[in-house]
């Protein structure tokens, strides 16, 4: 086996085809980067690399030209066709739009097979995605934009009333493209070019994609990758964990925008020739009915969902199923057997994070068990980390720390230095490990909120709640929830002069669900006289939690 690392001095190369070298210059100086380990061979990738063209040829040497790529609720693409819209889209990035190697482009979309294609041309185009949720607001959406300095956007016409909400510069104004709509100025422009575009000869190392994820301050934290880190989540945990084969149907929930569902909705099965079923505003019925319509065989979805889906599933003819995975949130004991009972399949449980592009501990088949995450995955380390940084043994719980291909660099922020220590990646979450060397979830150890497989961070939803004018002060927190494994629990101060209520309640949810992404709203609002505060004024957000 081929051994691998990169140190921090080696860690870029030179030969940048981007022109515009914002992205370059704005990640994380060289010694505050994580170790990167290659350990496996199929982790070698060549110093010129675009990870769209080399998936696509991966499919079509596999035979796979002809085969559904992605389907939706109304169209499906073959691999042929869908590249030729990839290519059509590129050609308008690089054509009419005028944009040059390393521009942003800001894509807005639901799960569908139009947001594939835009989000595969931008990288083809030797451009760099900006995915957003289409739930945020106007407000989030113009700190991603101001934070990523975008050249353009690609947006679904139904959520435009946001999007042009988003106080933009001109210039961006005058390159943004509306699509899925009958009129939709992306799909003209796209009638007009060629079926074929040849890749932006990028390095392996040229960022293609920058996620943002949620700070636990509420400030969100650009996470930078690289064109090799798409290959290398391709070819860590869908290849060493769930097997994934030419003949699987992909279907699920999380938004392309997630590097959840990004992986596990497009990529992965773009890199076996497999096909990805993507459909927008699913809840656990209709996601059961579509695993029945579309025969689908791996299903990616949050603990929350399968909890809701384990009753329901008898209802439908769901044989087809070979793999489900949860991640997002902790899987519940109770979630994981309540599914197994209805379905007969053993939970593929992971943890990933957004820093790392997808899923670096899990488990499988006979490799599973009960109450464990499971062990990293093939081509990533992991250990447990006591508060001075040293790793400790078995059965103490501690900070996870992981390093892999993958792995943490910010958009210029300082948070980069909170989150690698020594070479290692740390994630939040505090673990414990046992003389086998699984790896067990006991708790975050930072203040995210996470709900439904949504980080949610509670500065942003007191922020929220205080521009409302009833509102005096506020704390945030996390509080246990058997459905949802967390919800958001707010603790309001009121102005003089207005009064708790189940009104009150209601309105100032209301008001947040208008600021702010609607999942990030407090559902539960308790009203006080004051606040916990040390004598220096801070927060005792920890006080809140034991009331």
């Amino acid at each position: 086996m081929t051994s691998t690392s990169v140190s921090s001095t080696s860690v870029t190369s030179n030969d940048s085809a981007h022109t515009d070298r914002f992205a370059r210059e704005h990640l994380p100086p060289p010694a505050l980067w994580p170790e990167l380990r290659f350990d496996l061979p199929e982790l070698q990738y060549p110093p010129r690399l675009n990870c769209v063209a080399a998936l696509f040829d991966g499919a079509l040497a596999c035979g796979a030209a002809g085969h559904v790529a992605v389907r939706g609720e109304h169209l499906s693409w073959t691999y042929t066709q869908l590249q030729e819209q990839v290519d059509r889209i590129a050609h308008v990035l690089r054509g009419p739009l005028g944009l040059e190697a390393g521009n942003r482009v800001l894509l807005r979309g639901a799960n569908n097979p139009m947001m594939a294609a835009c989000i595969l041309a931008v990288l083809k185009a030797g451009c760099i995605a900006v995915p957003t949720m289409p739930l945020l607001r106007a407000r989030e959406l113009g700190t991603i934009a101001a934070k990523a300095e975008i050249n353009a956007v690609l947006c679904a016409d139904s959520l435009r009333a946001e999007m042009e909400a988003v106080d933009l510069p001109a210039a961006v104004k005058a390159k943004t493209l509306w699509f899925g709509a009958a009129d939709g100025a992306l799909e003209a422009l796209m009638a007009r070019q060629p079926a074929s575009f040849d890749a932006v000869d990028t390095a392996s190392d040229d960022v293609c994609l920058i996620s943002f994820t949620s700070g636990t301050t509420g400030v969100p934290k650009g996470t930078m990758h690289f064109h090799r880190d798409v290959m290398a989540i391709c070819d860590c945990f869908p290849r060493s964990v769930l097997g994934s084969q030419s003949d699987d149907i992909f279907i699920g929930t999380p938004p392309l925008a997630f590097t959840f569902g990004l992986g596990g909705l497009l990529l992965f099965p773009m890199r076996v020739g497999a096909t990805a079923v993507l459909l927008e505003k699913l809840t656990p019925e209709t996601l059961l009915q579509a695993i029945d319509k579309y025969r689908a065989t791996v299903c990616f979805t949050a603990p929350t969902f399968y909890r809701q889906m384990a009753p329901l599933a008898g209802k439908y003819e769901i044989a087809s199923l070979r793999k489900s995975v949860s991640a997002g949130e902790a899987l519940p004991l109770a979630t994981r057997e309540s599914w197994r009972q209805a379905t007969g399949l053993a939970m593929i449980d992971g943890i990933g994070a957004t820093e790392l592009l997808h899923i670096f501990i899990s488990a499988s088949g006979d490799q599973i068990r009960p109450g464990a995450t499971g062990k990293p995955v093939p081509g990533y380390q992991a250990c447990i980390l006591d508060h001075d940084g040293n790793p400790v043994g078995p059965g103490v719980i501690g900070r996870l720390a992981v390093k892999g291909p993958t792995g943490c660099r910010y958009l210029a922020d300082e948070r980069q230095r909170d989150y690698v220590l020594n070479g290692w990646n740390l994630t939040g979450d505090a673990y414990e490990m046992d003389a086998d060397g699984y790896f067990y979830y006991r708790s975050r150890t930072d203040d995210m909120i996470i709900s439904a497989g949504y980080n949610i961070a509670g500065p942003e939803v007191e922020d929220a709640l205080l521009r409302h004018p009833a509102v005096a002060e506020c704390g945030v927190i996390g509080r246990a929830d058997e459905e949802r494994g967390q919800i958001v629990e707010a603790h309001v101060v009121l102005k003089p002069g207005h009064e708790a209520s189940e009104e009150m309640t209601a309105q100032l949810q209301e008001f947040v669900k208008g600021q702010i992404a609607p999942y990030k709203y407090p559902r539960a609002i308790r009203y006080l006289t004051a606040l916990p505060r040390t004598e220096t004024g801070k927060l005792q957000r920890f006080k809140l939690r034991i009331e």
